[in-house]
């Protein structure tokens, strides 16, 4: 197998590749996409599985058993004379402990080992700026694409990052395209340096110079989400399928849950059906596409289904031994002194399942304060999702994780004041049964009179804007910040699914925000106030 990485402008001086083309030649297409650090197994809630869930059976994924179906599925394929390419669509970094330790250290160790072909930049690629993908690039022994990004502003990353590749495959060369989403800007840290590029404009030329250099089988690996890739479906001739990442898309045939089909279908400008693929996240999942061309460079079929990696799968027995090595530090880190407080933080559930805790102050506080620079205004916690309280003394991370073990991420979206108040009616609504949907707030108060009907116990709802709380606007729309599971519609919070507007679900890792803020707060004095009044 042969790889090529040139540049749109270098290809599209190329002398013409051979266009010797086989009736109904036939790829398999194996690919991953936002991992986002979970080197280890997970459990049904997408968060590190424990020794005895493992025991049991009831983990996932984890690097080891990607490595051991990669393998299988590839040497299966090879062995029945077919074609296969290996695809990750980015987002390597941030979610695990493993990055903390470890950034793209870990991630690139374990992608070298499974030889995959190409992989595309994801957003958090970029949090650690471009120090940190330029140390993940050059440790890579696989090209790592994204075409939309202009980064000769940038040092570190000038003449490192390109946008196409061409490999070839039982005779075929293929064209692999790749773009990232457009607001990475706002969501990661690729610095001054880095310009973006409206993705369509440039896959459009990315597609036509590989078409004048006699490439007619193109696949686009984006990390844009699916609702981008469809845009660009609809608007980009010329790409064949597109292999996608970003929104954690769950695309399947038979999976309970799945938020369509696999592959889902586009028409592109000129009236061709242009299948997408996406495999959810973290390792859960190992897409499988097979897509066959006719004898003009035509799709006529394309597919195939998402594998469960789930106890069925023995994990690799090597990978697994390395995993434990690298993880030994981690268990050192969860000792790691943080900060101090100078009393208890309260996190117990009957206290912030039903009023103001201190742990719910901090959390939300440190929300609020990592996402202030946005424009938020509005923190929302969910009190269940706060599992232990932190003695008075010395704060250590594994403390933090006890706190906040789900591994959510911060996500913000735009609210109207309306829908603010539906949100926290929601969460006053089941106060009686000790309901985890309580809200822990920052930046607003709120009174609420639990004798009253559920919807209708809210009143007094102010909003801090500067240095003064000023009354909510109902018409009005904020920027909030919560968390990636009550963005999802959980706890309740429907609301936010359905009516958060320009949202983005897969900021960092809340345990990691708080952590941050307790060590800027250092000697931390732990308070309620009067956010949350009960009548």
């Amino acid at each position: 197998m042969k790889k090529c990485i040139l540049s749109a402008a270098v290809l599209s001086v190329t002398t013409a590749l051979s266009t010797a083309a086989y009736a109904d030649y036939s790829l398999t297409i194996l690919h991953l996409n936002d991992l986002h650090s979970r080197i280890e197994s997970i459990n049904k809630y997408d968060s590190t599985c424990d020794a005895e869930s493992e025991g049991e059976g009831k983990c996932f994924g984890g690097i080891a058993r990607i490595k051991t179906k990669l393998d299988e599925r590839r040497s299966t394929l090879n062995e029945e004379g077919k074609n296969v390419l290996t695809l990750d669509a980015g987002d390597q970094f941030q979610g695990s402990l493993f990055y903390t330790t470890y950034k793209g250290d870990a991630a690139v160790e374990f992608m070298n080992a499974m030889d995959f072909d190409a992989m595309a930049v994801g957003n958090h690629e970029f949090d650690d700026g471009p120090a940190g993908l330029a140390n993940f690039l050059e440790k890579a022994e696989f090209p790592v694409l994204s075409g939309n990004i202009d980064v000769n502003g940038e040092p570190l990353l000038k003449g490192k990052v390109p946008g196409v590749l061409i490999v070839e495959k039982g005779g075929e060369k293929i064209g692999i395209i790749s773009a990232l989403a457009e607001d990475t800007v706002d969501t990661s840290s690729p610095g001054e340096g880095v310009r973006f590029i409206q993705g369509e404009d440039y896959l459009k030329g990315a597609v036509e110079a590989l078409e004048a250099a006699g490439v007619n089988k193109i696949i686009a690996l984006t990390h844009m989400g699916l609702p981008r890739d469809k845009e660009i479906a609809a608007a980009v001739p010329g790409i064949d399928i597109i292999v996608g990442g970003h929104s954690h898309t769950l695309l399947s045939n038979t999976q309970d849950g799945a938020e369509g089909p696999y592959p889902v279908i586009v028409k592109n400008p000129d009236g061709v059906d242009v299948p997408i693929v996406q495999a959810y996240a973290y390792g859960k999942f190992l897409g499988e596409v097979d897509v066959t061309w006719d004898d003009d460079g035509n799709v006529i079929k394309a597919e195939g289904e998402p594998i469960l990696l789930d106890a069925s799968v023995t994990p690799d027995e090597d990978v697994s031994r390395r995993v434990a090595e690298l993880g030994a530090p981690i268990e050192e880190l969860k000792t790691k002194v943080i900060a101090s407080s100078d009393a208890v933080i309260d996190g117990d559930r009957n206290t912030c399942r039903s009023g103001a805790c201190s742990m719910g102050t901090l959390v939300a506080d440190a929300m609020l304060d990592r996402v202030k620079d946005q424009g938020a205004l509005i923190a929302i916690q969910n009190g269940g999702g706060l599992r232990a309280s932190i003695d008075e003394g010395e704060v250590t991370m594994g403390e933090v994780l006890t706190v906040l073990p789900f591994q959510n991420t911060l996500a913000t979206f735009e609210l109207k004041g309306s829908d603010v108040i539906a949100a926290l009616e929601n969460g006053v609504s089941q106060i009686e049964e000790g309901a985890g949907r309580f809200p822990q707030v920052a930046g607003l108060k709120f009174t609420f009179d639990a004798s009253k009907p559920a919807g209708e116990r809210i009143s007094d709802v102010m909003v801090k804007e500067g240095e003064e709380f000023s009354p909510l606007d109902l018409d009005k729309t904020y920027l909030v910040v919560s968390n990636n599971y009550m963005r999802g519609g959980g706890d309740g919070y429907k609301i936010f699914e359905t009516n958060g507007m320009n949202a983005y679900d897969f900021g960092p890792d809340l345990a990691d925000v708080v952590a941050e803020f307790l060590a800027a707060h250092n000697g931390y004095t732990p308070y309620t106030d009067d956010r949350i009044t009960a009548k």
